[in-house]
């Protein structure tokens, strides 16, 4: 019976997730309360929401508590999607910058 029985998680570890969130959030919101503009404000924006996106995965979600085999199920695939996207991506400006000297040799 102890083997079946459902785990419960102490509240603590919620209560700290919902507070890093928060600050993770305000972090995002300060980014565009100070004005950061670039590349500097695209990449804070996208660290925050990776770094909430994954702790709400892994503990609101309970991926933290899965086996190996589900989370490589979970992971494996979007993670080939994207590198397979900067293949391609690669390869497109190589494709575009070589039509580019074919028709204009010049410059």
């Amino acid at each position: 019976m102890g083997d079946n029985a459902e785990q419960q998680h102490p509240i603590g570890i919620y209560l700290k997730i919902w507070f890093l969130l928060f600050v993770l959030s305000t972090l995002s919101y300060l980014v565009d309360y100070f004005q950061v503009q670039g590349l500097l404000r695209w990449t804070l924006i996208i660290v925050f929401m990776l770094l909430k996106a994954g702790l709400i995965l892994s503990i609101f979600m309970h991926v933290n508590w899965e086996k190996l085999s589900l989370k490589l199920l979970l992971f494996v695939p979007p993670i080939a999607i994207l590198i397979l996207i900067a293949l391609m991506a690669i390869e497109a400006d190589y494709t575009y910058l070589n039509r580019i000297d074919f028709i204009n040799p010049e410059q």
